[in-house]
């Protein structure tokens, strides 16, 4: 074989495979596929996108810094909250469930034995840690747990309890009604599962596992709904 053919044949297969793949590769972008059909048929919501604080604390000293700050109820009247006097917190004098989106103005972190007899959530053996806070305007004190310590053992449950800032910034694309109603505790026809949420809290019994379209139950601290969801909007609201 001469050497200009010994040349000539590699460079020929070179461009022939790379034009088979230059074919496929236009052939593709002419009809991306399963894949991108996929997306375009699962628009992300402003909800979804909302940047939602976590601290993910682990120890003592991770949540003390949130004391002076206030903090709004994520987890809706689920969470007792006590007296708290003489550096003690009174859980013998329960005041009730902290209601959805309350706002909390954090004072500070202590550490107590609970009562076998009290339940409130969080773990009784060693030590409950408390949020000691006062409501807006208010003067009195009050604990809540959030949080407990057995020897080297530690668990905080502040992200799941908490927002850190004012979800009424954070989910500000909300319209002003429905905040208005969500202000009120109360649900009207449209609202979304996470404005229900917002509004009466997280005690709820789903009858199925998709997201807005479903028939919830909430339990709004002894006052019940049961609210139908159809393409995650309130349609049929009832209480007892």
């Amino acid at each position: 074989m001469r050497t200009w053919q010994k040349t000539i044949i590699p460079t020929v297969i070179v461009l022939l495979v790379s034009g088979i793949y230059l074919f496929f590769v236009w052939k593709h972008r002419q009809n991306p596929g399963v894949i991108g059909q996929q997306n375009a048929e699962q628009p992300r919501s402003l909800d979804d996108v909302a940047v939602v604080r976590i601290l993910s604390p682990a120890h003592f000293d991770d949540v003390t810094p949130l004391a002076g700050t206030s903090v709004w109820m994520k987890d809706g009247y689920t969470m007792p909250y006590f007296a708290y006097a003489g550096g003690r917190v009174g859980f013998g004098k329960r005041i009730g469930l902290i209601p959805a989106a309350q706002q909390l103005d954090v004072k500070k972190f202590v550490k107590q034995a609970a009562p076998e007899s009290v339940s409130d959530n969080v773990q009784h053996d060693g030590r409950q840690v408390l949020a000691v806070f006062a409501l807006p305007g208010g003067k009195d004190l009050y604990a809540t747990p959030i949080g407990y310590i057995n020897g080297n053992d530690e668990a905080y449950y502040t992200d799941l309890l908490f927002y850190y800032d004012d979800p009424h910034k954070i989910y500000s694309n909300w319209p002003k009604d429905v905040w208005a109603t969500i202000d009120a505790h109360q649900v009207k026809p449209g609202m979304s599962e996470l404005e229900t949420r917002m509004s009466i809290g997280e005690k709820l019994h789903p009858d199925g596992p998709t997201e807005g379209d479903r028939t919830v139950t909430y339990d709004e601290n002894g006052k019940q709904w049961t609210i139908t969801y159809v393409n995650n909007r309130a349609t049929e609201i009832k209480t007892e």
